[in-house]
Parts: C-alpha cells; structure tokens; sequence
C-alpha cells in the first residue's frame, strides 16, 4: 500500500446554490485510490470555502468573471477561481450546439478542426441541463474530445429541489427508457465522422447513477466515469460493468455512504475490474458542483486532474 499526505491549497470562494442535494458535511478531504487490486490511500484538508444561500439556481460562473470562449480562451484574474480548478486555459476550440442525436436531445461540443476525436457521454445532475453542465461539456471539449451533454429531461431544468426530485425520481422509474436514449447517442456518435471508436460516460450525482447504469447495459464503453452516484454492489450485476471505472466519492455524503462506496470498491476488486476509487474526506454530496454552496475547490481540482488523465489514458492513448 502506497501512502501519500496531499499539501492542501487555501483559497477563498464565493459559490451559490447546492448542486445536486442537501447534505451537509465538514470541510477536510481524502481520498482513497484501487485499480485492478493495488491499492492507494491519499489523505489531504480541504480549506474552508466561504457560501452564499439563494432562492433561485445561480448561472454558472464556471470560468469567473468571464466565460470559456470558443476560441478556445479562459480568463483567470484571481489564482483559485473555476478557470483554473477546470484547468480551463489554453483550450482548443470549439464548436457548440444544441442538438438531437438519434432522438436524443443534448448539447454537442467538439473541437472545431477537421479531426476526429474520442467521445465523452456527459450526464447531468438532478437539476437538469443547465448552464453548469454546459460550461463543463466546453471545458472538456477544449482538452479534446467530442463531448454529448445528454438531456434526460427533455428541455427542462429545474430550479429549485423539488421539482429537481421529481423529474430525477421519473427518470428512475423508467430506467430503461433513459439508458435506451443515452445507448443511441452512443451508436450514433460512433458512427460520425468525427469522432474516434473510443467512448466513455461521466456523469455527476443523478448523472453518475445514470453513468453507472449505462456502462452495465450495452453500450460497450471503453471508459466509466461516476462522480457520486447511486451505486450497486451486486457482483452479478456489476460483471457487466465497462472497465476501466473511475469513482470519485465525498467520506460525508449521506446519501453515497462510504460503506457503500467501500462495498463497490471491493466487489470490484472481487471481479478482477480495472478501477479507481477516491473518496474525499470531509467533502459532502455534490462538493464537485461549483454554483454550489458545497462546493470543495481543493477536493474538485483533484478530482478534475484524476478525470482528465483517466480519461487521456484510457481514451486517447
């Protein structure tokens, strides 16, 4: 077992709204890594950020004060705001669009040179489809990839948590519905021009929970990526699972214990998939979402890097 301490960056933000639930949770994180049965535990504090409650979902200030811009620039004027944590400098650029593929609707975001590119899947958190998710399909459109948002709800974006719960909780009731569309925007990408045979899913709370479930249906992906979503620890069930997974989990989301995401992990491992599991202590349910009030800037820039270089490692190289 390999051990590392982290040195934790101070940094002093202002975020709004919850991103996906509220679970409240004190502020230190850790993380724990397993790939393929070797194991790594990494242990970092997580500085306090400053929040602000509203009534109403902020916009998205994902690349403070301005916004990604096609052109592939992202100001940063203070060290710690989004642009950096996103490592959202220097993209390439990008094209964008609302769309339909194969009847399923979504935002496209892909580079706008002639070449092709892997394809990440994106799935939204409970509030639906919003400025966040977007801003997020741009960031990582920029590192260079096809990027599909992927609406489940249809044009409808919730704006406060109840609503959020109900066109969550309709989805679940129908979950083969909502896999047979996330399953076409699959094949239909594979076939553009485009894009590469390479695909992967990411999605964050609900949107992780609908990752999980479309890489254990078959659409044959050759990457998973759950940021806190609802998880199983059948060992049936989940020898179905597109390796290599990425897991990336908050040690106070009531909602994700951390027995469960322990259970996953060892199922697993168990199953001989090729996985890694972070689990940031003190970080609460949704601490990735940066229009929210539980927002971890330290534990989500970590996290970030992890994504971008599973994702480089597994789809590009």
């Amino acid at each position: 077992m390999n051990f590392r301490r982290l040195v934790p960056l101070v940094v002093a933000v202002s975020v709004l709204l919850s991103g996906c639930a509220s679970f409240e949770g004190p502020n230190s994180a850790t993380s724990t890594s397993e790939s393929g049965g070797s194991t790594a535990t990494t242990t970092a504090s997580d500085a306090t950020s400053t929040s602000e409650t509203t009534d109403e979902q902020a916009a998205h200030m994902g690349c403070q004060p301005g916004e990604v811009e096609k052109d592939g620039t992202c100001e940063v004027a203070v060290s710690g705001q989004n642009a950096e944590i996103f490592s959202a400098e220097n993209l390439t650029p990008i094209t964008a669009e609302r769309t339909t593929i194969d009847g399923t609707p979504g935002y496209l975001v892909r580079p706008a040179d002639d070449g092709t590119y892997p394809t990440v899947l994106l799935i939204h958190e409970w509030w639906g489809l919003n400025e966040n998710i977007e801003h997020m399909a741009e960031i990582l459109a920029g590192h260079g990839y096809v990027v599909f948002a992927v609406d489940l709800y249809d044009g409808e974006v919730a704006t406060n948590s109840s609503r959020a719960g109900e066109l969550a909780g309709s989805v679940r009731s129908n979950p083969d519905e909502a896999v047979a569309k996330m399953n076409r925007a699959v094949d239909a990408l594979r076939a553009e021009s485009y894009t590469t045979d390479q695909v992967a899913s990411l999605g964050w709370c609900f949107g992780g929970g609908q990752s999980l479930q479309l890489s254990l249906s078959d659409a044959d992906l050759d990457a998973t990526v759950i940021y806190y979503g609802s998880l199983t620890t059948d060992e049936q069930e989940l020898q179905h699972i597109d390796a290599p997974v990425l897991g990336i989990f908050g040690a106070e989301d009531s909602s994700i214990p951390v027995e469960t995401v322990e259970a996953f992990n060892q199922t697993l491992d168990d199953l001989g998939v090729e996985h890694e599991i972070y689990v940031y202590e003190g970080a609460p349910h949704a601490f990735a979402n940066p229009s929210g009030e539980r927002f971890h800037p330290e534990a989500t820039e970590d996290a970030w890097e992890k994504t971008l270089q599973f994702l480089d490692e597994n789809l590009k190289g």
